[in-house]
């Protein structure tokens, strides 16, 4: 598909900055399976549920994965310490993440840097635009512990070139019901969510499944060319347990409802997918969804706002369909709504006729 097809006029001031506090009480545009829209806010949820529903969440943990290095003055002319900006972007092997330094021109391969708290690296390639490989003094877990003791959250660059990153960040930047540490952003559907929230639905006899799906850097890069089918997607790992793909299955078989908490959930969801059974998987996956698209598992998803012309925007697109999908941002942009990661969020329902293979 021509990728202008997905374009719209997004305000600079539609943006958010900072989460709405508390969580739940962000914005929550319903758009059905008609296309008939509404305003909510998230904590009434509930009320646009009904029992048996299943909701699927992302219990992935984002690593504090932005991070400040030294690289001390080199032995031969390479002049005074510099000070780096690195943000890791994808484990390679256990001690290895391929990252992005600024500025790119001070390093090299062979550097060494620090970053505090007895944890180096060793730049082993330096790519184009500010890519490395970076080999760790540490390794696993105990790379991860380490990386949390120096680390900050990873914002989206949008948010990094606007304002510095601040203690706030820490938890405004992860889900309530994070688990697995492995991402290096946010599952941002679900930080609207509280525990009070949670207890809510779990009365409404809402219930609540976990998969894991590690978000890359990959979920920020754009779209650069002009036709859908040129896009090379980027990868990313998930699994999903043998329990909560029976309890899905049995959801299913019983005509009961699947929603997916954000696009991450609903990509591994529809990646473990065959035949309209969801199966046990654990691995990468590069599912691009775009109009056209037969979903097999999800029958509505809860997603924030997102930018023009992205892998995004064209899945929610094939879910909902293009036309209403342009026409709910429309409304949500002159109704105030918030964009993006820290953004309000929206209740889409798959459109009719979009039934499952």
């Amino acid at each position: 598909m021509d990728v202008s097809l997905f374009d719209f006029e997004l305000p600079e001031a539609s943006i958010a900055l900072r989460p709405a506090s508390p969580r739940d009480s962000a914005k929550l545009l319903g758009v059905s399976a008609e296309g008939v829209l509404s305003d909510h806010i998230v904590r009434d949820l509930p009320d646009q549920l009904r029992a048996g529903d299943v909701l699927v969440v992302n219990e992935t943990r984002v690593l504090l994965a932005a991070l400040k290095a030294v690289r001390p003055a080199r032995p031969h002319g390479g002049g005074g310490d510099v000070t780096l900006d690195i943000n890791l972007l994808e484990r390679e092997t256990p001690d290895t993440w391929l990252a992005f330094a600024r500025p790119a021109k001070r390093i090299k391969d062979g550097d060494s840097l620090s970053f505090g708290h007895d944890l180096t690296a060793t730049v082993i390639h330096k790519g184009e635009g500010g890519l490395a490989t970076l080999q760790f003094s540490q390794s696993g877990e105990a790379l991860d512990a380490a990386i949390e003791t120096v680390g900050r959250p990873p914002l989206p660059p949008y948010i990094g070139r606007k304002r510095e990153v601040d203690e706030q960040d820490v938890s405004d930047y992860q889900t309530v019901y994070a688990e697995e540490t492995g991402s290096v952003a946010a599952p941002t559907a679900g930080l609207h969510f509280t525990p009070e929230l949670l207890d809510r639905l779990d009365t409404k006899g809402v219930e609540i499944e976990r998969v894991t799906l590690h978000v890359g850097a990959g979920t920020f890069l754009p779209v650069k060319t002009d036709n859908t089918d040129d896009h090379d997607m980027h990868s990313e790992w998930y699994s999903i347990g043998a329990d909560t793909a029976a309890r899905i299955n049995r959801a299913k078989s019983e005509g009961r409802r699947v929603i997916a908490v954000g696009t991450t959930s609903l990509r591994a969801l529809e990646s473990a997918a065959e035949k309209g059974q969801l199966k046990t998987l654990s691995k990468d996956t590069d599912i691009f969804i775009t109009p056209g698209y037969e979903f097999q598992i999800v029958d509505g998803l809860m997603t924030n706002f997102h930018l023009p012309k992205s892998t995004l925007f064209m899945l929610v697109s094939a879910l909902a369909g293009l036309d209403t999908m342009q026409a709910a941002y429309a409304h949500a942009i002159e109704q105030g709504y918030r964009f993006y990661s820290y953004g309000d969020s929206s209740l889409l329902w798959r459109a009719q006729g979009k039934e499952k293979s």
